[in-house]
């Protein structure tokens, strides 16, 4: 996931930001900033942190689904098989 370029100080970015910025908008790649040779934090770019958020969001909603369905003592295939015929939608 990470590349060894993707690798920087934090002094390296606040000297630069606007480099580091611009790398990130043109990237859509996260930066590690390190301090004191060790991972200290991630940084990306806006549009990048946001699709994550809603990718996690849909991940914790279908794992949400699959615990209630467990609980029943279905499957996320059943019951999509069953959703799918009640509104008549066919693949």
């Amino acid at each position: 996931m990470f590349k060894s370029t993707d690798i920087h100080t934090v002094t390296e970015f606040s000297r630069k930001p606007a480099e580091h910025i611009k790398r990130l908008a043109d990237s859509k790649r996260p930066e590690i900033l390190t301090v004191n040779g060790k991972a200290a934090v991630v940084i990306q770019d806006a549009e990048s942190y946001e699709r994550m958020a809603e990718l996690a969001e849909y991940a914790e909603s279908i794992q949400t689904i699959r615990k209630a369905l467990s609980e029943e003592s279905r499957t996320l295939d059943d019951f999509k098989k069953e959703f799918e015929s009640k509104l008549g939608i066919e693949r």
